[in-house]
């Protein structure tokens, strides 16, 4: 009876150890699925991201991104698994194989004689010591050999969580992410006054170049009451050559300087408005001008 009773505890046993196993294996699956997923989505976000740096690099003017080319590393000649064995290690497997470095075997520092039978082991009719007289007699002493040359196994690296490995890649997407939000703000700030609006930013380029044009106008009157321009040249450039070229100096500026690197379809340059600024300012200033003559005079 007592058999019976423990053959059955241990077919319990024996049916919840697989089922422990069952279940072990099925969340190891589980585990590996959610790995493989978020391993996948997290090449989907690279490669996004990296197909969008090299639009921001196309648009200030650097070249798409290609694979580094460089040297290859030198191959190394040790075996699959294990590192390969420092110099003085080497040196020292030559010797125990009798290849160059044997000769150098049983030398202290500064020492290069051969060790000659002494330094070969399993030769019980020869003498640890060189023969000569006394204190000149030198002991072969062993060179130092690393783990490698004494058949100990290299070190292996620790094991890596892909856990840990792909939540820290999870945060650098995640800081790429945030980094190249702040690179597409600051590629859509013109370089021309990037605090402005874009109208108060128009305004201000056509008043200012309406500006250099009214100091045009004002150098013209002084020529003209000299003599050098007659009233109907001035005439003219007041009405319309000065404004003119005042508005399509602006329009240029905000063409070159006031347009951001990154930016969906034309910006707007306020035509209307900058004509009405540069064809109203100039001859305005020629007014103020007369009158202020006019008062000082």
């Amino acid at each position: 009876m007592s058999t019976f009773e423990e053959y059955a505890a241990l077919a319990r046993q024996l049916a919840e150890r697989r089922r422990a196993g069952e279940r072990g294996a099925a969340a190891d699956a589980d585990r590996r699925r959610n790995l493989h997923a978020t391993a996948d989505y997290l090449q989907h976000r690279l490669t996004a991201q990296g197909q969008r740096l090299d639009q921001l690099g196309q648009a200030i003017g650097i070249p798409a991104s290609s694979v580094p080319t460089g040297p290859a590393p030198a191959p190394s000649t040790a075996p699959p698994g294990q590192a390969p064995a420092p110099p003085a290690a080497a040196a020292a497997a030559s010797a125990g194989d009798g290849g160059p470095g044997a000769a150098l075997a049983g030398t202290g520092p500064g020492e290069r004689e051969p060790a000659g039978a002494a330094g070969a082991p399993g030769r019980p009719e020869v003498g640890a010591y060189l023969q000569g007289g006394v204190g000149e007699a030198r002991l072969a002493l062993p060179t130092a050999a690393g783990p490698a040359a004494a058949g100990v196994p290299a070190q292996r690296p620790a094991e890596v969580d892909p856990t840990v490995e792909l939540e820290l890649a999870r945060r650098y997407a995640d800081e790429s992410d945030r980094h190249g939000q702040q690179t597409e703000l600051l590629a859509q700030r013109p370089a021309l006054l990037p605090d402005w609006s874009p109208v108060a930013r128009a305004v201000g380029v056509y008043a200012g170049c309406a500006a250099v044009g009214a100091i045009l106008m004002m150098i013209m009157v002084l020529a003209s009451g000299v003599g050098l321009v007659d009233g109907f040249t001035l005439g003219a450039w007041i009405c319309a050559g000065l404004p003119a070229l005042s508005f399509f100096a602006g329009y240029l500026v905000l063409g070159r300087w006031g347009r951001p690197a990154i930016v969906a379809g034309t910006p707007p340059r306020y035509v209307h408005l900058g004509f009405l600024i540069c064809f109203a300012a100039v001859p305005v200033a020629y007014v103020a001008f007369l009158l202020l003559f006019r008062v000082l005079r």
